[in-house]
């Protein structure tokens, strides 16, 4: 058994509340502990996963947030670094499933938060999964 930690950018709270239920489901059913925390905003995800992994409590991490494209330049430096930093501490070998959803508006967002519909959440534990699988087998 492995201790996941999901964190989450808590903005819009009914997607987020999809997000994290589909991700705990998944990472639950697999036999997994999971705790939850909440920073600001999709750019403080990378920064909190770094600071987890340095206390050595965790052994994979599900990165969960929702952007939705406004009528600034803000959105694309949100999606782009959030997804760039999840990135860079996924090369360096921690086990993270990006749950970051990047979308046009709410509409998408519900469709791809719903574990019964899209379940990008459920998604996203998957893919931590994988990558903690892969990181076990080449230690």
């Amino acid at each position: 058994m492995a201790k996941f930690l999901i964190v989450e950018a808590r903005f819009y709270d009914h997607l987020n509340d999809m997000l994290v239920a589909g991700a705990k489901a998944a990472l639950k059913a697999a036999g997994h502990q999971v705790d939850v925390i909440t920073v600001p905003g999709a750019l403080e995800i990378p920064g909190a996963i770094s600071l987890a992994e340095q206390s050595g409590d965790y052994e994979g991490y599900v990165a969960i947030g929702v952007v939705i494209r406004g009528e600034t330049y803000h959105f694309e430096i949100v999606a782009g670094e959030s997804a760039r930093g999840i990135m860079a501490l996924t090369m360096d070998g921690i086990a993270i499933g990006n749950g970051i959803l990047t979308v046009e508006n709410e509409e998408q967002a519900l469709v791809r938060a719903d574990p019964k519909q899209k379940d990008k959440g459920g998604e996203a534990a998957k893919a931590a999964l994988a990558l903690l699988a892969l990181k076990e087998k080449f230690a």
